[in-house]
């Protein structure tokens, strides 16, 4: 990811910060700040939605060629993917962190690993 690419996540996570209702928010004039003023579920549905307009630009993407409708499903995804990462108090950069550790590790014995912390952790917590 170029330096460019990633700036302009940085600038995008800084100004969804900022629409948070603790940073002056304003859900009159935001619409950021309007779904942060609507909670988690508002954030998380939002998501879906924009999941399945993705899902279904790519399956017409498939059919007509034309990737244009995609682009944008796509661009909305990220979007408030960034504003749920946010309600979290997580950053794109702790992402992009999380895809360089996992960089060279087989995609199958990485979803292994996480099953058997998951195990793990369930078999301490029976314990405690």
């Amino acid at each position: 990811m170029s330096m460019t690419e990633q700036q302009t996540l940085q600038r995008l996570a800084g100004i969804i910060e900022s629409r948070k209702l603790a940073n002056g928010g304003n859900p009159d004039s935001s619409y950021v700040a309007r779904l942060f003023a609507k909670g988690d579920d508002a954030i998380l549905k939002k998501i879906g939605e924009e999941a399945t307009e993705t899902v279904m630009a790519a399956k017409d993407a498939r059919v007509s060629g034309d990737s244009t409708k995609l682009l944008y499903e796509c661009a909305d995804l990220w979007f408030h993917t960034l504003v749920m990462l946010a309600q979290y108090d997580l950053t794109p950069q702790q992402i992009l962190d999380e895809l360089a550790r996992r960089e060279g590790i087989s995609g199958i014995e990485e979803k292994a690993a996480r099953k058997d912390e998951l195990r793990d952790r369930d078999e301490t917590k029976k314990t405690d």
